[in-house]
């Protein structure tokens, strides 16, 4: 067998059995998958999120490290950032989380860290951006569209939130949280 299709059955057993949550089997499959072939990413991924799992967020950092070393992605940008704001990295977690969102505008872990860091780190500003790239990706996500209605209310940005509220309750009238926000507007 050639050390493409090894690398392709371990990882796909990897992802599998993670699946499954059978951690022992999923990181043995990964271990092979990254043995078989060191040019790809997922299966550092997949061991990353395994040590997430068992509450290991050393190890966790650095397998994410090792897979944007091998090809810098969404995923393991979001891993990085949501590792580092869990250990107190909050500066590095929401670069990571910029960057994410930089190569994949709709991703929604690097979506939510942000929020929170931005809040966090009064950094509410240099969120509205990433909430609107991703809006013109995805314009029906409503939850989306009401966090950046509630980023442009502390921004003091009413008007603006009141149209993103509108849109929300145009499309969903028994939006329940939409319609307490827009009528705490006025």
């Amino acid at each position: 067998m050639s050390n493409h299709l090894d690398y392709e059955i371990n990882k796909e057993l990897g992802e599998c059995y993670l699946f499954m949550g059978d951690l022992e089997k999923a990181e043995e499959y990964y271990r092979k998958a990254a043995g078989s072939n060191g040019v790809h990413p997922d299966p550092y991924l997949g061991l990353a999120t395994i040590a997430v799992q068992r509450g290991n967020l050393e190890a966790a950092l650095v397998l994410y490290r090792k897979a944007a070393n091998i090809e810098a992605n969404d995923k393991s940008l979001a891993g990085m950032g949501l590792v580092e704001m869990e250990t107190g990295a909050h500066a590095e977690a929401f670069d990571h989380f910029v960057a994410a969102l930089g190569m994949n505008p709709g991703n929604l872990v690097a979506m939510n860290g942000l929020l929170r860091l931005g809040y966090h780190l009064g950094r509410i500003d240099e969120v509205v951006a990433h909430l609107r790239a991703f809006l013109e990706l995805s314009p029906e996500k409503d939850n989306v569209r009401f966090s950046l209605a509630g980023c442009l209310i502390s921004l003091g940005r009413k008007d603006e939130a009141r149209a993103e509220l509108e849109t929300i309750l145009d499309r969903a009238p028994d939006h329940a949280d939409a319609r307490e926000m827009y009528a705490l507007l006025g």
